[in-house]
């Protein structure tokens, strides 16, 4: 990814799914309706695991499952998928202030004080948002919610699935020989 990439994370609740025993070994609570879970952010150990997105505007999105999202864990990410030099766009998560740093450009918005978008240069059109990769997590959950919970072993492989149909941009039939081809290249 190159030029305007955008940054966020979300958290989606995948425990042990027809795993009993991992569940057992968990102790954890068993789960009441009308409740809400903790409030902050999620690992996987809490059956909450990070999902950090990137997505190239206009272009392709990159979705990884990590085990926290901490400056240690992302930077990997980014260097592998990002060109140095890229615009990136994100919210004032910390994880995300040594960007300039690691050779990005970086510019935000502050979720915190109502602002999700910022027109810098007068024109009328606010180009400072991270609203595609917002978009892209509103799809992924509505995606994932006829599946009535996600076995975190498996969450990658939804992911990936997610990500692919949606770089290929094919819905249906026509969907169909891209995976094939998919399937049927070399290693």
């Amino acid at each position: 990814m190159s030029e305007e990439v955008e940054f966020d994370e979300v958290y989606i609740v995948a425990g042990h799914k027809g795993q009993p025993e991992m569940v057992k070994k968990s102790h954890r609570e068993g789960r009441r309706r009308r409740l809400k879970g903790k409030r902050g952010r999620g690992t996987a150990a809490s059956d909450k695991p990070p999902i950090f997105g990137m997505v190239q505007r206009g272009g392709q999105v990159v979705l990884r499952m990590l085990s926290d999202v901490q400056q240690k864990t992302i930077q990997p990410v980014i260097e592998v998928n990002v060109a140095k030099g890229a615009l990136i766009f994100t919210d004032e998560y910390t994880i995300y202030d040594r960007l300039k740093q690691w050779g990005y450009q970086h510019k935000t918005v502050n979720h915190s004080q109502g602002e999700y978008a910022r027109d810098e240069d007068g024109d009328g059109f606010h180009e400072v948002h991270v609203n595609t990769m917002e978009g892209i997590w509103s799809l992924l959950r509505s995606w994932l919610r006829p599946h009535r919970g996600i076995s975190q072993a498996k969450l990658p492989n939804y992911l990936g699935f997610f990500e692919f149909v949606h770089n290929v941009r094919q819905r249906g039939r026509s969907l169909l020989p891209s995976l094939l081809e998919l399937l049927l290249s070399p290693p």
